[in-house]
């Protein structure tokens, strides 16, 4: 129906929540509103879109539900709240025997303590991506090209509601053709608030040094592509920041990345033009190519073909690589598959290891000088840093890693509203959670809260999302770790606000039945497996079986503890763990076993020393620790220079197969002397490292399924939530999922936030506000 009926005119007043502003929504109303015949008006207002419509009830009533059916693409609608309006108001300008109905855009308002999501940044468009290319657009190959169904959001965003004052885009005054079509609400770039052109918008640059001539536009491009293939490093400024870019298919130019950047083997993530490309070095399925090609554009996990043409420093012992397709048109034109340009770059975060992310050109000449060789700027300011999100396919179903640039701040829909929480998170991977209502606002990724540099990034971002989003925190949640800068933070805090410590596991719990909509108070099986998590005893935790619910949890199970020796120097000396674990099995220090002799002789006395004493060792229950520990005795690694690295690169090993399963001794206390006894002995008759980390992978799954079946005999619980950085693995992931769902429990696995400590804010956020 495009054109209103005869009959009798009502007026209907309509709000609408979600992601409605900088997508594209006002001119959609519009044009709808228009092909129907009705009068009104439309708005942004700072708690999401207003609308008032006249008109015919079966034409209003079809408009209504068109505004959900016929969304812009970008849309997310949350809520649409219809009431009667008033067809008289002086706003509303309705049909006349003179002319057809008026239905106009009204100004934006911004309301006191009102808000509405933030669209997430969105990768180029296909419309905006072919005029790139083509020769008769006026915006053919600008770098800075965008319309309302993509762009930059997020990160150019100072307040709401969203309009370009409110923008990093305030500075670039619209040329009249540009401002035409901002002022044309049939055009798509219709009120896209980082509307440019040549003309009048943001600019490229290039320096060969932090002192070179600067050189502009299309030269500067192709310097920079210059420099690449000459197999140099170059600084380039992006939506949340600067990457640092090089050749991904020479190992020269990684390895004098990894020398200068600090990291020794932790992958990097590389970027390629389009998805033949592509793969031409990943096997990739229809999923994993859709996760690619989506708007969020992700570094996406995937497996390497044998005969990648990529170096194998971007990846050192792992049989996969982190891929994303371009997300800006700037991105576009620097991989261009011309002139025998590398069919992939290493595109890794501009940063020194453990710091945030470069975002301001001042900062990248003076702090990156060090790292590259140039630079490619741009003048367009980044006002909120967002690294890549990180991402995988698992079952046919997303398993985040990272979640920020894409996803961030978009909310999750809790499934029960909680009074106002502010979550500080974890001290790795630190993200933090707002609560408003029933939305849960996490923020980009913030990092590992280990320096001053990301404390003050936490700080800012707090500040900015409590003022975006209208939050006044009535609580204070963190972790029970007396020494994380996050729960230092949070004291900061104590003469304004009370505070709820939450335990590390019973947030990991949490987070998973809160993300996967779980409501009331119903308990399930809880099963978190990770590193390092400051128990109520006191001790680390890591190997645990909770029976929780949103409110309270109760240790049901978990892994027998053991000393380590050294706290954190285990942790980078994995060699360290297994010796802690041979000498709790009782077993002989044996130096034909590799962490033996990868210990040192006076080493060696001095752990002894120490775990027969208990000289500065912590208890530990961690599942993360007995990773390290089969790892190093299989041969795998004896010290990390990354987070996980042994048990990530214990995981790559694993053969096919393979259906043999180490016995833990399963109680209370889960035992893992059997697995250590038998890893030992079939290390002793040179058992393949391959089927060693298989064994050890089902045996895991295997214990899990027991202690869930003993759990759900004692307390009649069939459900059961995976969580913690263990479950990171896909191996033992898939191993567990079965087992579980074979034996007939309902098992929940993370979705939308990650499993890993990224989570662990929304897991605080709900059980401070349920409490």
């Amino acid at each position: 129906m495009d054109s209103a009926d005869n009959g009798s005119l009502i007026s209907r007043r309509i709000h609408i929540t979600g992601i409605v502003q900088g997508v594209g929504f006002r001119p959609f109303v519009y044009n709808l509103a228009t092909r129907l015949g009705l009068s009104g008006w439309v708005l942004n207002s700072s708690s999401g879109v207003e609308i008032e419509a006249v008109g015919p009830e079966a034409v209003l009533d079809e408009f209504i539900a068109r505004l959900r059916t016929d969304a812009p693409p970008l849309a997310r609608i949350e809520r649409i709240t219809v009431t009667s309006g008033d067809p008289t108001s002086r706003d509303v300008q309705p049909a006349t025997c003179d002319g057809p109905p008026v239905f106009r855009i009204l100004h934006s308002e911004a309301r006191p303590g009102e808000f509405v999501p933030i669209s997430p940044d969105v990768a180029i468009c296909e419309d905006c991506l072919r005029e790139l290319f083509d020769p008769r657009d006026r915006r053919y190959r600008y770098p800075f090209i965008n319309c309302t169904n993509c762009g930059p959001r997020f990160t150019i965003i100072r307040d709401i509601p969203y309009d370009r004052p409110n923008t990093t885009m305030a500075p670039f005054v619209m040329c009249p053709d540009c401002q035409a079509e901002y002022d044309d609400p049939t055009n798509r770039r219709f009120h896209a608030q980082p509307n440019a052109c040549p003309v009048c918008g943001p600019r490229l640059e290039f320096r060969a040094g932090p002192d070179a001539s600067p050189l502009y536009g299309e030269e500067a491009l192709q310097a920079a592509r210059a420099a690449i293939r000459a197999g140099r490093i170059v600084a380039v400024k992006g939506l949340g920041g600067f990457h640092l870019a090089c050749d991904a298919t020479a190992d020269a130019p990684v390895a004098r990345l990894r020398e200068r950047k600090g990291r020794v083997d932790k992958p990097f993530a590389i970027m390629s033009f389009d998805l033949p490309t592509v793969e031409r070095y990943c096997q990739v399925d229809d999923a994993e190519r859709a996760l690619l090609a989506s708007r969020q554009r992700p570094i996406v996990l995937l497996r390497r073909r044998t005969d990648a043409p990529i170096s194998p420093l971007v990846a050192p012992g792992n049989r996969y690589l982190g891929v994303m397709l371009p997300y800006t048109p700037l991105h576009y034109l620097l991989l261009e598959p011309a002139d025998g340009f590398p069919v992939a770059l290493v595109m890794t975060s501009g940063n020194y290891s453990e710091e945030p992310i470069v975002t301001r050109n001042e900062e990248a000449l003076e702090r990156l000088a060090a790292l590259a060789d140039s630079f490619l700027l741009h003048d367009r300011e980044i006002h909120a840093r967002c690294d890549d999100s990180v991402t995988r396919v698992f079952m046919g179903a997303e398993l985040p890693i990272r979640r920020s640039r894409g996803y961030a701040p978009y909310p999750i829909h809790l499934p029960f509203p909680v009074r106002p929480v502010l979550a500080v998170g974890a001290e790795l991977k630190n993200t933090f959670c707002l609560t408003r209502e029933q939305y849960a606002f996490l923020s980009q990724h913030i990092g590992d809260m280990e320096n001053y540099e990301t404390l003050r990034f936490f700080e800012d971002m707090v500040e900015q999302l409590t003022r975006t989003f209208r939050v006044e925190p009535e609580v204070v949640a963190h972790d029970m770790h007396p020494a994380y800068l996050a729960t230092r933070y949070a004291r900061s805090l104590e003469d304004r606000l009370p505070l709820v410590p939450v335990q590390h596991h019973h947030a990991h719990i949490a987070a998973c039945m809160a993300e996967n909509g779980l409501v009331g108070d119903r308990p399930v099986i809880g099963v978190a497996f990770d590193g390092t998590g400051y128990g109520t005893d006191g001790a680390i935790w890591g190997g645990e079986f909770l029976v929780a619910d949103y409110a309270s949890f109760r240790r049901a199970a978990h892994l027998r503890y053991i000393p380590l020796p050294g706290g954190d120097a285990a942790i980078r000396r994995p060699y360290r763990t297994a010796l802690a674990h041979l000498w709790a099995a009782g077993l002989p220090w044996d130096e034909a076993l590799p962490p033996v002799a990868s210990a040192p002789p006076a080493e060696r006395v001095l752990l002894e020393r120490q775990l027969a004493r208990g000289l500065n060792t912590v208890p530990t229950s961690s599942m993360g620790r007995l990773f390290d520990a089969v790892a190093a005795l299989a041969g795998v690694r004896q010290e990390i220079n990354y987070e996980a690295q042994a048990a990530v690169e214990l995981e790559m090993q694993v053969a096919d197969g393979v259906e043999e399963a180490y016995p833990f001794g399963v109680g209370e206390e889960v035992d893992p002397t059997p697995v250590i006894r038998a890893v030992v002995e079939d290390v002793r008759d040179g058992v393949p490292v391959g089927v060693i980390a298989a064994r050890f992978h089902n045996g895991v799954a295997a214990m899990v399924r027991e202690v869930c079946l003993r759990l759900r005999v004692q307390t009649g619980l069939n459900e059961v939530a995976l969580s913690g950085g263990v479950f990171q693995n896909v191996t033992l992931l898939e191993r567990v999922v079965v087992l579980l769902r074979e034996a007939g429990f309902t098992v929940y696995i993370h979705h939308l936030v990650p499993p890993n400590d990224a989570g662990i804010s929304l897991g605080q956020a709900v059980v401070a506000g349920r409490q």
